[in-house]
């Protein structure tokens, strides 16, 4: 006996499952994938709106002057002539072979000056003189120099015209004036103390600076 006719399967909507599948992986694949760059957020303002502080500027340093040396270049029997050597000792005369070995006159030979000596002749103490003509700027740094390591001898001219600085260390006497632009140092272990020196400086302000 013929079976009766089955009814027919329903077709499933396969095609639709598998699209809207499709979909869904996408849609997940872009939301978790690794290399998907988040976008960048602005940095909140800083508070109160306003900007980060700058940092203040440098100062200004300003540079040293620069001044050109100025030369003195004054025979030594015009710094101090032999009479007046002769007065102030007459056993002194000029020191052979002399070369500055006191710093100080050194100091004024390096800044374009001049130096002599002068010898005993009996005990070979040497009396060192330099004379330098120095820019203001310079002149200035060597007054303060000298007001810091001497003592102020007034007697050796009135300030502000001449001022004079000595001192004594070592067994050596060291007198220092300076006047209109000039620097004199008279350097010696015979100078014991400021007056030792007076004529000396009193006749090289004489025939320098006049």
């Amino acid at each position: 006996m013929p079976r009766p006719n089955a009814p027919r399967p329903r077709l499933r909507p396969v095609t639709l499952a598998v699209a809207g599948a499709s979909a869904l992986a996408l849609l997940l694949s872009a939301c978790t994938d690794p290399s998907a760059s988040p976008t960048e957020s602005t940095a909140p303002p800083a508070a109160g709106g306003s900007a980060a502080p700058t940092a203040p500027a440098e100062p200004t340093v300003e540079p040293e002057p620069t001044e050109e040396p100025i030369p003195f270049d004054v025979a030594c029997d015009e710094i101090l002539t032999a009479d007046q050597v002769y007065a102030f000792n007459p056993n002194y005369g000029t020191a052979p072979d002399y070369s500055p070995t006191a710093a100080t006159v050194g100091d004024v030979v390096d800044a374009s000056g001049t130096a002599c000596g002068w010898s005993n002749q009996t005990s070979g103490e040497v009396i060192e003189v330099g004379v330098a003509t120095l820019p203001e700027h310079a002149y200035e740094l060597q007054v303060g120099d000298a007001a810091m390591r001497s003592n102020p001898v007034p007697t050796y001219g009135t300030p502000p015209e001449v001022e004079g600085f000595f001192r004594q260390s070592g067994g050596v006497g060291q007198a220092q004036v300076f006047s209109n632009g000039y620097w004199i140092v008279v350097e010696s272990p015979v100078l014991f103390e400021p007056g030792d020196a007076q004529d000396l400086v009193a006749d090289v302000i004489a025939n320098v600076v006049g």
